[in-house]
């Protein structure tokens, strides 16, 4: 069971990571450096840009739960 969880931790880590830097550049951090400082006029987000907040929430909620299960594991142990 506990080798289940390391493995869903490493997933939820990578989905994370690459959920993370899909996200649009808010401004004035490293985004600017590197090409992402263009604003454009539309101040709202799109539709795609709330769901990919939605599914990015959920992927960091259930990586902390790995993290918590995990640990308690590792302590009953």
């Amino acid at each position: 069971m506990e080798t289940g969880f390391s493995i869903a931790l490493i997933v939820f880590s990578a989905l994370m990571m690459m959920l993370v830097l899909m996200h649009k550049g808010k401004g004035g951090g490293l985004s600017d450096m590197f090409g992402g400082g263009m604003q454009s006029s539309v101040g709202g987000s799109s539709v795609a840009e709330r769901n990919l907040d939605r599914i990015t929430v959920v992927v960091g909620v259930l990586w902390f739960v790995c993290i918590v299960v995990l640990g308690v594991m590792m302590k009953l142990d």
